[in-house]
């Protein structure tokens, strides 16, 4: 689908890159939880690459800045330095799976755990994916990008050297003249929305102002950071909502604003651009919004109240809800959601699944109880036993705050067609 982008096809790519070397970044950081044991020189080795990947992370966003400043047409420069940045992303996750390869030979630790081998592979199966994205760009019609074959997994060394701290030194040369940072600082965390109100009796009013363009807020936990325990550990509720609830919201942001400039300028040169940021982020945000509130500590248990009798009107029994709604949870691709919504123009509950926050979602529905499955939602406790956090995760449910979105959804009714 990268085609569609025609001449703005580079931003495209640097979008992937930037995404994908987030998620390898994240994968060093979840090995080297798994396996405290693992040895001194496989601890620096994952600790170069987190930094290799954190910087070629910054790179990318940066030339996507650059393209963002610079007119419609991009310069022969900066398109050469793009494809300079994806040979880079290649290689690095090309040397990457190799040495992950040796680290499953190498290590006594990880060779005797056959969970830490399985979510290693999967990590693995990741790289190679991201691989994947990168050659389909060889075979659209740009002139001049191209890559080496994608089995070409070339010597980089032993893990010991991961090739010199891989094209680390020159991330430098890959960075845009004048570089300055794109997001503003990050202000004050306060509730953007009444969500965690809802389940007090209180639900928003008329009368409350709009969020203005570029104003959203990181609502806070409505409960501790252990409060989910031993069924969601503290650690991962703490980087889930801090760092990839907040990366969302600032996202989000930088999309109103971007498009709000574009209105005032006319320019919508980069307007696929900035939409497809917006609903990334957007969705990312008001999922998660909900998703802290339809938990809470002693939560669980079947569903009771008005939501019950619709769940057994929609799907036939509780049970026959919870088996399908796990089912699709467990069967998202990569990373992503199963959400129970209402459809004001069916009349009734439907379980939807969507891979990021938005791909695969139907428009005219409601959300009511989604539940994320993200890898940053239960790596550090579960690794890859998604199903087993899937089970757990229904201990927590927050009946109540569900059945109070159900009660203002449902006053929602369109004709049915």
């Amino acid at each position: 689908m990268l085609y569609v982008y025609g001449a703005l096809m580079p931003l495209r790519v640097l979008e992937e890159i930037r995404f994908w070397k987030m998620q390898e970044k994240e994968h060093t950081v979840v090995i080297r939880e798994l396996v405290p044991t693992l040895e001194p020189p496989y601890i620096q080795l994952l600790e170069q690459w987190e930094n290799v990947f954190a910087r070629t992370e910054a790179a990318a966003g940066q030339w996507i800045e650059a393209i963002i400043r610079s007119p419609a047409h991009i310069p022969p420069y900066t398109d050469a330095k793009v494809n300079e940045l994806l040979q880079t992303s290649a290689a690095q996750s090309q040397a990457f799976v190799q040495q992950l390869f040796l680290l499953l030979d190498k290590s006594a630790p990880v060779k005797a755990d056959p969970v830490v081998r399985t979510v290693v592979m999967h990590i693995i199966r990741e790289s190679e994916y991201f691989l994947g994205v990168l050659h389909a760009v060889q075979y659209l019609p740009h002139p001049g990008w191209s890559l080496p074959p994608h089995d070409d997994y070339r010597d980089y060394g032993t893990p010991l050297q991961p090739l010199q701290r891989p094209a680390a030194e020159e991330q430098a040369d890959l960075l845009p003249t004048g570089h300055r940072e794109l997001f503003d600082e990050p202000g004050a965390e306060e509730p953007a929305t009444q969500e965690g109100a809802w389940s007090m009796g209180l639900r928003p009013t008329g009368s409350q102002k709009p969020v203005p363009i570029g104003g959203h807020k990181l609502p806070p936990l409505p409960y501790a950071y252990n409060a989910l325990e031993p069924y969601i550990d503290a650690e991962t509720m703490r980087l889930h909502h801090d760092k990839h609830h907040k990366s969302y919201v600032d996202g989000l942001n930088t999309a109103e604003k971007m498009l709000a400039r574009a209105r005032e300028s006319g320019d919508f040169a980069l307007v696929k651009h900035w939409e497809r940021e917006l609903a990334f982020n957007g969705a990312g945000h008001y999922l998660h919004t909900i998703f802290w509130n339809v938990m809470k500590p002693g939560g669980g248990g079947k569903a009771t109240g008005p939501i019950a009798a619709e769940i057994k009107k929609s799907f036939g029994s509780f049970e026959a809800f919870q088996k399908q709604f796990s089912a699709a949870a467990d069967k998202v691709e990569g990373g992503g959601w199963a959400i129970l919504v209402w459809s004001p123009r069916s009349h009734r509950l439907e379980i939807l699944q969507a891979e990021k926050h938005q791909n695969l979602s139907q428009w005219d529905l409601i959300p009511l109880l989604p539940l994320d499955v993200w890898e940053h939602a239960y790596y550090l406790k579960y690794q890859n036993e998604r199903a087993k956090y899937i089970e757990a995760w229904w201990n927590t449910v927050n009946w109540q705050h569900v059945n109070d979105r159900f009660a203002a959804a449902s006053t929602l009714q369109w004709p049915p067609t």
